[in-house]
């Protein structure tokens, strides 16, 4: 190792090169990872905050909460302790007397129900014209006591409570009681309560095996799903998250090919130097540590270097951006980082063991 930094300290402005090249493509893995997280909670996190065990879904929707078409009745055909019907919806939603629209995802259900979260100011609904809607929608503007409107649905809906920050499909969340989520649907003025329309059915602390439906000769065939199934089936969710992973692996490969190189000419410039090296009885071991050593010096300071870089710019970013620091996760990618480059070490292996003391240095 004394070699190694001896070495470093005479050729300064190589290894600034080096160590800058670690650093940057080290933040990239940072970011991606980083980004990766944040679409993924986006797309997850209002279904990971209902803390529920099983999703029931019609059969024919291919898993999708979207496509799911259930009636409240089919609640009672579900035998667990505790169970909520859930209504989803994507639209938009804006303030009264403003135009400016937000697209937000609604969420329908009884207000007593487990899927409807704690607030951090008002109160729960207790109407049908009243809304609970996330923090992050204050960014928009909306505060509590406002009126807002949700898609083309005529009537106003007052904001009587906030919960904290979440979203589905990258978007707010808004609650509502499931007449209103009815009336949404354009539906609440034909149907009985227990015609109108729902999406799914959440069950909280009984797996899929555990719960059981009745089905009739007449009723609509039901499909139960563990939560971690239903995320991975969400729109975009596995599609976005494996595509910036990917990206993320090829990185690792891109480090270990550049840094090998760089090491592989510089340990080709320093030939005859290794020669008589090994002229004054110094072992290939002791020159291959050198050459590991200096990898493990670069890696490591590029790495740090990249990961404090990569905190403080989550600090700055905007809180629209999908963005979820994994602290576990970046250690693990960084030690990753850190193995690969000390792998690209290892091309000089073979040149450094070749090298013959009386031909590095002139002689015949």
């Amino acid at each position: 190792m004394f070699l190694a930094i001896k070495e470093m300290k005479y050729a300064k402005l190589r290894y600034f090169l080096i160590i800058g090249i670690m650093l940057l493509v080290s933040y990239v893995v940072f970011m991606l990872s980083g980004l990766a997280n944040g679409l993924a909670t986006g797309h997850k996190q209002a279904i990971t905050d209902w803390d529920a065990s099983t999703i029931v879904l019609s059969s024919d929707s291919n898993k999708i909460a979207n496509a799911s078409m259930m009636t409240r009745s089919d609640l009672t055909r579900i035998q667990a302790k505790r169970k909520a019907a859930v209504g989803l919806l994507s639209t938009s939603s804006r303030l009264s007397g403003h135009s400016g629209k937000t697209n937000v995802s609604i969420f329908g259900a009884q207000e007593n129900s487990f899927v409807v979260p704690s607030l951090i100011e008002g109160h729960k609904y207790s109407n049908d014209h009243e809304v609970i809607i996330s923090a992050n929608l204050k960014n928009d503007g909306y505060s509590l006591g406002d009126k807002i409107k949700l898609g083309n649905d005529p009537h106003a809906f007052k904001i009587v409570g906030i919960s904290k920050s979440t979203t589905y499909s990258i978007q707010p969340v808004i609650y509502l009681n499931l007449n209103a989520y009815a009336s949404l649907k354009g539906t609440s003025g034909e149907l009985t309560t227990a015609q109108q329309p729902i999406s799914l059915v959440a069950v909280k602390g009984q797996s899929p095996e555990a719960t059981k439906i009745t089905t009739h000769k007449s009723d609509a065939k039901l499909s139960k799903l563990s939560v971690n199934e239903f995320i991975t089936n969400l729109p975009g969710y596995s599609a976005e998250k494996l595509t910036l992973n990917t990206m993320i692996y090829f990185l690792f490969v891109i480090v270990a090919a550049v840094l090998g190189i760089f090491l592989y000419v510089m340990t080709m410039q320093k030939i005859s130097l290794f020669g008589v090296l090994k002229a004054q009885g110094i072992k290939n071991s002791y020159l291959i540590q050198s050459v590991v050593g200096q990898s493990l010096i670069v890696s490591v300071i590029g790495v740090v270097l990249a990961f404090i870089l990569s905190v403080l710019t989550s600090l700055v970013l905007p809180a629209a951006m999908p963005f979820t620091v994994n602290t576990s996760e970046w250690l693990l990618y960084g030690a990753v980082l850190i193995i690969v480059s000390m792998i690209g070490a290892l091309f000089s292996i073979h040149s450094i063991i070749k090298v013959d003391p009386i031909n590095a240095i002139g002689g015949e």
